[in-house]
Parts: structure tokens; sequence; C-alpha cells
């Protein structure tokens, strides 16, 4: 268990960035106290830690940086750093003034276990305003050589990149400073040629506003080279002359962040991430722009980081709902965002269309609720009356009386058009034409007396369409075609246009929510009613009530929670079911931890252990993979909502429709042969 829970194993690595307080001109006292900080790194399982630029004798000292004593007391301390860390795991980085040559170059020196593996020069040298450090250093653009430190030779240029053979998808790449802030950064070509982490050493003085910033193009950059972003800048110790110093430290992934430091720390600071290497290369793999060519051009470095396969912990949030934000401004903006995109794109289809009329289907569930709300929103940005939404209650042989009143009231409240279609005396009529024993009074439920219901409402709403020249609006949601929990042909699979396509089930009631707490179109009662809907179980109602209570969905195909979190990793990275139940166990092992997404229920704050998580893991690799990819092959024209991607065959997800899920179940077996040996259960 301890190796399955080990970061490393699991395709994540462990960072970190540094500010230490400096001694100006001291190299020795100050790669004392990086040796202490990077001790403390090795304790906590970090691979690479970054310090600030020039950091070994910090970064103003102006013309001393051309003192003798200067430069071979920095050469001399880095040596002895590196001999004093050699039984280290950690890559540290630092920065030193580095003479090759005749010229004079700000550096970072990346080391390991007892060998500076390569020198890196900074190659943008900013002259305006409080720089000048063209007085001092020369550019590192286009060096490409080696170095005699120590009696070896390290490779010295803006061509290294340092590979990590026992971490799959380690790469690292080096940039100083003001390499980020000019128009091509050379992080951008490092990160093409592999590098997926990237270290920036900064001193960065501080003026009112620059830390946003430094935040801004950081961002930006893990974001535009899928990459890790680690930046380090100059805190307490540098000169204040003219100038003084944050000590800034950020971690961003792929424009996430991942941990930012608080500023003016006066003892220095660190902060600490894992990233998601998996991630990046599942992402630079779908994007096809991190092609080989060109990469010939750097040399590679190669080290072995050789962790400790033990449990360190996840220094990261794991949503547990990725689709939903916890955060409530975000949760608000998702939900506006998404609510826009499904009124727009149905407002086109129906001009497209030339509709007369809407028919929807009105159930008094989620989805439902949900596509009516649509539809009349829709009907009000056309400019039609409501009256032109014509909605249907369809009672079957087990809905509810609690729901068939919820949806009656709903339609009601909404002011459209709204009826009832009895469909029991028809598929009454048509289970006796098909020879079903229920048909002869025999109280079978099967999944033809099922279907037989859900496909007659879906017969009756076609033909009202046409008979009123409308548009069938589709109810079903993105997490019943991922588990093929619909009937193929009918309403939660087959419309004219189904508007809830791109929507997984966690979403669509915090979309419900703001809908009807935004729009002031929706009175009162359409809030009460809904407030009604969202809190009742989620339940087909197609077979009666034999004694066992209400028939509930999520007891069939797993809670849409743990269901939701599974397609999310699958459909947005690909990832292996190993990984996705890493990350699961360790967003849902504790209920009472982390936040939860505003208004959600007290009574479904639970918390599931690895055998469940496996058990409705492997329901969904089964139903997704094997059995169900015929339905969504099928699936109506719908708009994609979520960044997490959508099930269409036309756009985000093309797949066989007679695949198998083989691969994914033996995976599961062999999570699963693990968790047993390791408790010996």
């Amino acid at each position: 268990m301890s190796e399955f829970l080990c970061l490393y194993r699991q395709g994540f690595a462990r960072v970190a960035a540094c500010t230490t307080p400096i001694t100006l001109a001291e190299p020795h006292e100050n790669a004392a106290i990086v040796r202490e900080w990077l001790e403390q790194c090795h304790a906590q399982g970090v691979a690479v830690a970054v310090f600030p630029e020039l950091g070994l004798t910090g970064y103003t000292l102006e013309d001393l940086f051309f003192q003798q004593v200067v430069l071979e007391g920095a050469q001399e301390a880095l040596l002895a750093l590196v001999a004093q860390t050699a039984d280290l795991m950690t890559v540290g980085i630092v920065g030193l003034p580095v003479r090759w040559g005749d010229s004079l170059y700000n550096c970072a020196a990346v080391f390991h276990r007892g060998r500076v593996l390569g020198i890196v020069p900074k190659t943008m040298l900013p002259r305006y305003r409080e720089f000048y450090e063209p007085r001092h250093f020369t550019s590192g653009q286009g060096c490409s050589g080696t170095i005699m430190l120590g009696g070896q030779a390290v490779p010295f240029g803006t061509d290294l990149l340092f590979e990590v053979e026992d971490v799959p998808g380690l790469t690292l790449g080096v940039e100083i400073c003001e390499d980020l802030w000019v128009p091509q950064p050379p992080s951008g070509a490092l990160a093409l040629a592999g590098a997926t982490v990237l270290a920036n050493l900064s001193a960065s003085p501080v003026t009112v506003g620059r830390a946003e910033h430094r935040a801004l193009l950081c961002r930006a950059q893990s974001m535009r080279t899928v990459s890790a972003y680690l930046y380090a800048a100059a805190s307490e110790g540098e000169s204040t002359t003219d100038l003084s110093w944050d000590g800034q430290l950020l971690l961003y992934e792929a424009g996430d962040c991942l941990a930012s430091s608080d500023r003016f720390a006066r003892q220095g600071a660190m902060i600490m991430a894992d990233v998601d290497l998996d991630r990046l290369r599942q992402e630079r793999l779908q994007s096809g722009y991190f092609t080989p060519s060109g990469g010939d051009r750097f040399r590679r470095i190669r080290l072995a980081l050789e962790p400790e396969m033990k449990d360190w912990g996840l220094m990261r949030d794991v949503p547990r709902f990725p689709f939903v934000p916890a955060r409530p401004e975000l949760c608000e903006q998702d939900c506006r965002e998404a609510w826009n995109i499904q009124v727009q794109a149905l407002c086109q289809r129906l001009r497209a269309a030339h509709a007369r009329t809407m028919i929807i289907g009105v159930s008094g569930g989620l989805d439902s609720a949900l596509a009516l709300l649509v539809a009349v929103k829709a009907a009000d940005c056309l400019g039609w009356e409501r009256s032109r939404v014509l909605a249907r209650a369809m009672p079957g042989f087990a809905t509810g009386g609690e729901s068939l009143g919820m949806a009656h009231g709903l339609m009601e409240s909404l002011g459209v058009s709204a009826g009832e279609l009895d469909i029991r005396p028809t598929a009454q009529a048509m289970l006796a034409a098909i020879d079903h024993p229920y048909g002869r009074g025999e109280p079978v439920y099967d999944v033809t007396f099922e279907n037989v219901q859900a496909g007659l409402r879906t017969d009756f709403l076609f033909r009202l369409a046409n008979h009123h020249q409308g548009l069938v609006i589709g109810t079903g949601d993105m997490s019943e075609l991922a588990l093929g929990w619909c009937t193929y042909g009918v309403g939660d699979q087959m419309a004219h246009y189904n508007v809830n396509a791109g929507l997984p089930k966690t979403l669509i009631q915090h979309v419900i929510r703001w809908a009807a707490g935004h729009d002031d179109s929706f009175s009162a009662s359409v809030r009460l009613v809904l407030e009604k809907i969202v809190a009742a179980e989620i339940s087909p109602e197609l077979v009666p009530d034999q004694g066992q209570g209400v028939q509930s969905t999520q007891q069939v195909i797993g809670p849409y929670s743990l269901q939701d979190f599974t397609l999310y990793y699958v459909l947005r990275h690909g990832f292996a079911p190993e990984k996705i139940a890493f990350l699961q166990f360790h967003a849902w092992r504790d209920a009472g931890t982390g936040s939860w997404p505003l208004n959600y229920p007290e009574q479904d704050r639970v918390a599931y252990d690895l055998p469940a998580i496996i058990h409705w893991m492997r329901l969904f690799m089964r139903r997704f993979f094997a059995t169900s990819q015929f339905k969504r092959s099928a699936m109506p024209n719908g708009p994609k909502v979520v960044a997490g991607g959508s099930l269409s065959p036309r756009g985000d997800w093309r797949a066989p429709s007679d695949g198998t899920a083989t691969l994914w179940l033996a995976a599961l077996d062999r999570l699963g042969s693990l968790f047993i040996n390791s408790y010996q259960l």
C-alpha cells in the first residue's frame, strides 16, 4: 500500500522554490544556508529546489563582481556545497557569477549527488530603469561548451536539459529572471525540447504592482509551455541602496497556481508542491505541438534521482469535484458560463431550424428541470411567448406523486404550455402486443418493461414536434452518456438538440441554483420548486416500489461524485486506473477535510475507501469503454460546456463502438491485488 501511495510511483514529482537571507559578498556563508535548506528538502522528498539569482554572492554587488576574490570565493563555495550535499536526493539550483574565457556570466549551477551537472548562463540582460547588468555580465545567447570546475569538465551553455531517468517525465530546464520578461523566453524552446519543469532564479526588486506582474508571467508561461514553472526571487540581505526586495516564490503547473509564498519574510521562505508530470505529458501528447524537431540542438544531462518508494503524502489540492470549483466565486463564474453557453447554443439551433416551438418531457428530476429552464430562457431571448414551449409530464407505471407534482409545479410556475400525457395505456397495449408477461398481468419488471415506457415517451415527444413544427429538446447529461445510463433512441439519448449533453451530473444542480438565483425572469415559486428537485433522490422511476423504496440510480451505477471524478480524468487527461484511484483516494478518503462546493448537503458528505473506489471504478470502466460507446456514436447535437471535455463523437471523444475494457479492468485487478496483499485481507 505504501508503494501505491508513493507520489513518485504515480507520476508526480515534489519541487520547491526557496528564498534565503543572504550576506553580500560572503559566498561560503550563503552556501551554508543553502545546504541547510537542501537538507530540509531532502527530508521531505523534494526532487528539485531552486534558489534566487546570484544567491551565493548577492545580486547587488555591482562592480564588486569584478573582484577576483569574489569570483574565486563563489566557485569555492559552490564546490563545497556540492560536496556537502552528495548524499541528498534533491537536485539543487543556485545562482553565482561565473567566468568563462574572458567574459563574466550571470549563471545558474545545477548539481546533484556530489556532481555539478551543468552551468546555465542568463540570456537576456536588462539595461532599463534600475537595471545595468550589461556593465558586468555577458549574455549567454548561443553559448555551448564546457567549463573546468574543481578539475572536472562541466557542460556550460543555454542548451542544457537535465533529464531524470528514474522519474518518467521529469526533465528540467533553467532560465534566469529577465529571460521570462522578454517576447520569446528561452523556456519556450526548452519546453519544446522536452523540459517539463522550468526553474527561474530571479532577483527582481519589488515595486508596487510587480508581484502581480511576476505571477501573471509565471502563470502564462506555465500554461503556454504546458509545464511546471518554479520562480524564486531574492529577499533579505540584498542591498537597499536604491531598491527593496520581497522574496516572492511562485509555483505554477499548466496555468494553475500550486503554491505561493508570503512576501517580505525576514528569515527566508520555502514553498513545495507535487507536480503532476503525467498531466503535463498527456496535455502535450494531445496538443501535438511538442514534437522532437529542434530538440537535437540541446544537450541532455542524465541523472538518477533514486527516490524512496514510500508514502510522502501529497502536497497539492485534489478537488473532490473536478467539474465543480469549490471556491464560491469560481463556481458562480462557471455556472454563469455554462448557462449562457446552453442558452446561446439553443437559440442558434432554433433560428437555424426555423422552429416554431420547443417540445420537452418534464419528469420532475434534475436534468429535465435544467433543460426546461434553458428552453424558457431561449424563448425569452428570441422574443417568443413562453407558450411556445410545450412541456409535458408523462407518468408511467412507477412515477411517484412527489416527482409528478414537482413537474407540474415547475411547468405552471414558468408559464409554459403545460400538459400531461399518460403513457400507461399505450405501454400496456405494447407490452401485451409483444407478449411480455406484464401485458398478461404478471409483475415482471425487466429491461423491456422499463424501455417500453422510456421509448413511448420519446415517441410521443417526436410526434408532438411534427405536429407543432418544433424541436424536441434533449435532457440526458454527460454523466449518463458516459455510463450508458440511457436507452438507445429515447429522450435521454436522442433528441433534435440536447442542451445538457456537455454537462456532468455533479455540476447540473449548481447551474440550476445559479440560474434560479440570478435570473430575474424566474419567480420565487420557480425557485421553491427547483430547491425540492435539487434535493430529491435521483431515480429513473421505471420500476414500481416493491417495498424497497424508490428506485435509486446511484445504487446501480455508483455515486455520481465518484463516477464524475473518474470521467474527468479519463476524458481530460487519459490517466490509467491506478493514477485515478490514487487521486480519488486522496480526495475522498476523509470527508471531514478539504472544502465542499457551496450548498453541498451535509448528509452526502461521505468518505470512500480504496475498495469502494476500485469497485465503482470497475463498473465505470466496463460501461464506458466496453458497453456504451454505440449510444454516444449516435448522440444528437449539443454544445460542449465544460473544459474537461465532451463525449460528442464529432468533437472531443471519438472511439470504436465495439471496443473492450480489458486493459482498464486488468489494471484494476492489479491494483486490487496490491491492496489486498498489503493489508492481508
